[in-house]
């Protein structure tokens, strides 16, 4: 078969992506003016720099990154309901932050406590599912599967307790924080992000062929020359990077990592060459699209990205049970 009209997908959803970054800034509950912002006058050329291109941005790569992880997951555990969220690491993100919202920790190097705490709990639950799940010297899917569902039932219980009995303000600032928001931020920490995202992106690319192999099963993979062992490991730490840094950027956000990697194999290929690269692109775009219709849809007030992304992807999600089921 000729593989040029499934790469072909790929740019696609590399102009679905751009175009995203182009116009999406423009959205919002009031018009911006085109000279203004060449100007540089206020109050335009700040609410299109400073508020909406950084959101959009994190839109961007957010969406991306888990959309990433979603695909890399379904393909280490050769499971099409696997998640960025199955394997406890956002569960241990969310308890992390939950935390540091609790006991209002003051912020470290100047980055907010609710950063560091979502990283340091991806870091731990991390460190934990790959201690609990190594089998004679490798990871074992079905002990990373059944060791993440477990730590994400006891980081979950852990969120419900503190947001049960942390006082009013507090809770309201962790129903906010768990409902996933797309906020504006300093264009380092994108850079800082946005790095990572490339680099991690990059070598799961380099490794697309063997994802391919791995889909099949580990002994098939193994018998054309694939490293299992060291793909589950690369795999693991590589998604869980991709999660925890999302997560602490703008909170949980459910579906992209589910719903997108489906798409992108029930439409286009299932060929991880395209289906990595198509995931990223159209994940980004689809999340900083929610995130700008948010802004529209209860003006002045904002939708979160995470909650109409659950209204769009479980429904969603329904329908593709029906239909495969």
């Amino acid at each position: 078969m000729n593989p040029l009209p499934e790469f072909r997908w790929i740019a696609v959803c590399a102009a679905a992506f751009v175009a995203a970054l182009l116009l999406l800034p423009w959205v919002g509950p009031g018009p911006i003016s085109w000279e203004a912002v060449l100007a540089k006058q206020s109050p335009d050329y700040p609410i299109l720099v400073e508020l909406r291109l950084s959101r959009t941005l994190l839109g961007l790569l957010v969406g991306g990154a888990l959309a990433l992880a979603g695909a890399l997951f379904q393909a280490m555990l050769r499971d099409s309901l696997a998640t960025p969220y199955t394997l406890g690491v956002s569960a241990g993100a969310s308890l992390g932050a939950i935390l540091a919202l609790a006991f209002r920790l003051p912020a470290v190097l100047g980055l907010p406590a609710t950063w560091m705490g979502a990283l340091a709990g991806a870091a731990l639950v991390l460190f934990l599912v790959a201690a609990v799940s190594q089998q004679q010297g490798q990871l074992s899917s079905v002990r990373l599967l059944l060791t993440g569902i477990s730590l994400n039932g006891v980081c979950s219980a852990f969120i419900l307790l503190i947001h049960s009995v942390a006082p009013d303000a507090r809770s309201l600032s962790i129903t906010h924080w768990l409902l996933g928001n797309l906020d504006s931020i300093s264009f380092s920490a994108l850079g800082v992000f946005a790095l990572v995202v490339i680099v991690v992106a990059v070598h799961l690319l380099r490794n697309a062929r063997q994802w391919n192999l791995m889909m099949v099963g580990e002994a098939w993979a193994a018998s054309r020359g694939a490293s299992p062992k060291q793909l589950m490991r690369t795999g693991f730490l590589c998604g869980s990077v991709l999660t925890g840094g999302a997560i602490a950027l703008s909170g949980p956000i459910g579906f992209v990592g589910l719903v997108i990697p489906h798409i992108v194999r029930s439409r286009f290929s299932a060929d991880y060459r395209v289906l990595l690269p198509c995931s990223f692109l159209l994940g980004g775009a689809l999340l900083a699209a929610a995130d700008s219709l948010g802004r529209l849809v209860i003006a002045p007030a904002e939708l979160p990205a995470g909650a109409l992304m659950a209204l769009l992807g479980g429904p969603y999600l329904v329908w593709l049970v029906r239909r495969r089921f």
